[in-house]
């Protein structure tokens, strides 16, 4: 009797490991850019995402020249969205695949893993650049850094405040993106597991989130009783959309991004963008925006993202799409390769560009240096953030090395019922 019971508990197990399976190829079999081809992972991915990385850096130093090259000046969605839309585009796609191999469960743990990690880190951070700020703010005899940078709160009630800065509640300025992250991380793990059965339906329903918290004003407070800077029931939205491509959606959206009239409407969008961001700044062509039209954008709202960002970033990636196919010559180039290095350690080339902006911003404000002195200071920090990521892969490298190669385990057999 205890063979017949163990052979049907494997061919139970193997049933349900075929299940799992099959599930994850009907999700993205048909899709030509989910999955990255055997042998190595979508370098678009990491490109984008590092590129990404570098214009957020850029963008934290305020009065900084260079930071004119970044997105968010020719356009109202900026790198936020594209940081967002990737995370959610590598999340189904990492944890997709082992929910369908390994079961719901264990995936759904791995994915709090992760959001642990980043919350390990977002505290650490925090006792890092509080300090740093006080230090730069002491020795500059320049009280100022501690106003600008909002830890004034918390010098004043450490005690209070720092349980604050663990239950998200407080943040300085630029540490607003890896809370909204945290709870966008902690939220995908029953959102998975419906767009794995129900992608179109689980989309609609994050997209009903989405108009709710805009109709509503559902959002997340601060210890202040404000919101968080990012809402996290908005933003949701952008990385539910890039799993949902990752999952089969980019292959049903294939025809719809190759119809000239929609690219065409995607181009002119971009110019119309464009345009209405030049206004701010000319105020010759300020005036020729009508009155109505400004009644009905404004305000163009980030902390909610609004929806003219939205299809400013969907109109911005089908165009990135076309152009920058899987295989384009120039992800071989070694020119893209630091991009490609600081997108992949996402998570710690963050971390590190939130440090250094401040202390690019000290320096800048120190020696009130000129335009010469801004491009100078922004390439000594993104010299550090390729060095930080080359030293981080060179050692996983070695750790790679050093590891023992390992048996493969055995796996249990798992009772279940006659």
């Amino acid at each position: 009797m205890s063979e017949l019971h163990l052979a049907a508990a494997d061919s139970r197990r193997r049933e349900i490991s075929a299940w799992w399976s099959a599930r994850w190829r009907d999700a993205t079999a048909d899709s030509p850019e989910p999955v990255a081809p055997a042998g190595g992972r979508d370098v678009r991915l990491d490109l984008f995402r590092g590129l990404a990385l570098w214009f957020i850096f850029l963008n934290h130093v305020p009065g900084n020249a260079v930071s004119w090259l970044t997105v968010r000046n020719f356009g109202f969605s900026d790198a936020t969205e594209i940081f967002v839309f990737i995370s959610g585009y590598t999340a189904a796609l990492v944890y997709g695949k082992g929910m369908c191999q390994e079961g719901a469960i264990a995936a759904g743990a791995r994915i709090l893993k992760r959001a642990w990690q980043i919350y390990i880190a977002h505290v650490f951070l925090f006792v890092i650049y509080a300090a740093t700020i006080v230090f730069i703010a002491a020795n500059a005899d320049n009280p100022q850094f501690i106003a600008r940078t909002g830890i004034a709160d918390f010098l004043g009630q450490p005690g209070f405040m720092f349980v604050q800065v663990l239950l998200l509640r407080f943040k300085p300025v630029n540490m607003d993106v890896l809370p909204m992250y945290i709870a966008v991380l902690v939220g995908f793990v029953p959102m998975l597991w419906l767009l794995l059965r129900r992608p179109h339906l689980t989309l609609l329903a994050s997209a009903a989130l989405y108009a709710v918290a805009h109709g509503q004003g559902w959002a997340f407070t601060s210890h202040s009783g404000r919101p968080w800077y990012f809402n996290p029931l908005a933003w949701q939205l952008l990385f539910m959309f890039g799993a949902w491509c990752a999952l089969g959606g980019a292959a049903r959206l294939a025809g719809l991004m190759r119809s000239r009239a929609v690219t065409a409407g995607a181009i002119a969008y971009l110019v119309f963008a464009l345009t209405i961001v030049t206004s701010w700044r000319v105020p010759a062509l300020a005036d020729a925006v009508p009155a109505w039209l400004c009644a009905w954008m404004y305000p163009i709202s980030k902390p909610n993202l609004d929806v003219l960002r939205l299809a400013h970033f969907l109109a911005l990636a089908l165009l990135t799409v076309r152009l920058v196919g899987r295989d384009h010559p120039m992800l071989r180039s070694p020119l893209v390769r630091p991009l490609v290095r600081c997108g992949m350690h996402s998570l710690e080339i963050f971390s590190l560009g939130v440090l250094l902006s401040f202390v690019a911003h000290a320096a800048l404000v120190q020696c009130e240096g000129g335009v010469i002195v801004q491009v100078l200071v922004s390439a000594i920090g993104i010299s550090m953030l390729i060095a930080a990521a080359t030293l981080i892969a060179w050692g996983g490298r070695i750790e790679d090395s050093e590891r023992p190669a390992r048996a493969p385990a055995l796996q249990p057999v798992p009772v279940v019922a006659g």
